[in-house]
């Protein structure tokens, strides 16, 4: 599939966590995502929710025929098809979280839409995935890479473990707790 190449964090803290990325990721293709490459799924600490239960995180490279805003419109639909309410409460737990990252199409701000993602360059739980797919995409603003980010952030953010492959993960995972 030709067309816009973007990039999609998906991420999990609910429930069977590996099979709703699964889910997630089958759900995007189905509507007519391309999937071109899938990082390693890592496991990360919550950061700045309300209810700490760790997340599986990914990042996947995307081909897509149509705009960014088509691309967030099928996203958005996938976790709604999988559960996700979103606006009841900021960060809370959810079984899929999908967040467009970044896009060949350039910089977007528009109502609902910003690309970048506006805090993708401060998160290390997008930044360690993404850096094995495009380790080399740059921040315009700075002309730092992926990389560079992902390196500045690893003491700081220290809860981000590479769990491995998507399909060969089963035993490694910690269950979340419910305490």
């Amino acid at each position: 599939m030709a067309g816009m190449r973007a990039f999609v964090a998906g991420g999990s803290n609910l429930g069977d966590r590996l099979a709703h990325l699964r889910q997630g990721l089958a759900r995007l293709a189905e509507s007519g995502v391309g999937l071109s490459a899938i990082s390693s799924v890592w496991e990360t600490d919550a950061i700045d929710c309300a209810d700490p239960l760790p997340f599986l995180n990914l990042v996947v490279e995307t081909r897509f025929d149509g705009t960014p805003r088509q691309l967030l419109d099928r996203m958005l639909a996938v976790e709604r098809r999988l559960g996700r309410r979103r606006g009841v409460r900021r960060n809370e737990p959810r079984a899929l979280d999908l967040d467009l990252l970044w896009s060949d199409t350039g910089p977007r701000c528009e109502p609902g839409l910003v690309l970048p993602h506006p805090r993708m360059w401060d998160r290390r739980f997008v930044l360690a995935p993404l850096a094995e797919l495009a380790p080399d995409l740059a921040d315009a603003s700075c002309g730092l890479s992926v990389a560079d980010h992902e390196r500045r952030l690893r003491t700081g953010q220290p809860g981000v473990v590479r769990v491995g492959a998507l399909d060969g993960i089963i035993g490694a995972l910690r269950e979340p707790s419910t305490a």
